[in-house]
């Protein structure tokens, strides 16, 4: 979802917006294609929240290297203050009642 949410701003930027949509939305379907039924799988040993921050880690996980080597962002303290925070996010999730 990085690539189709995030990629048309480098190499689409010269196109209509709706261009960039369509091929963004093009590249999702693939995703959700493999991502449903991973949810539905998931589900059946993870609650709903679980599911939502592992799919929050994931992303932060592959969105900031894509943003550093892709699009060229600076590297900046506030990607690890990021993740600081989904760690917290976790802990709460996660933790035994």
């Amino acid at each position: 979802m990085t690539f189709a949410w995030y990629a048309h701003l480098k190499d689409l930027n010269h196109k209509p917006w709706i261009i960039a949509a369509l091929i963004s939305w093009g590249i999702a379907f693939f995703e959700y294609m493999l991502q449903v039924p991973a949810n539905r799988i998931g589900y059946t040993v993870l609650t709903v929240a679980q599911l939502k921050i592992l799919q929050e880690i994931i992303t932060l996980t592959v969105f900031v290297p894509f943003a550093l080597f892709y699009l060229k962002e600076p590297l900046k303290l506030d990607y690890l203050w990021a993740a600081l925070c989904m760690m917290g996010a976790v802990y709460f999730m996660f933790r035994a009642r």
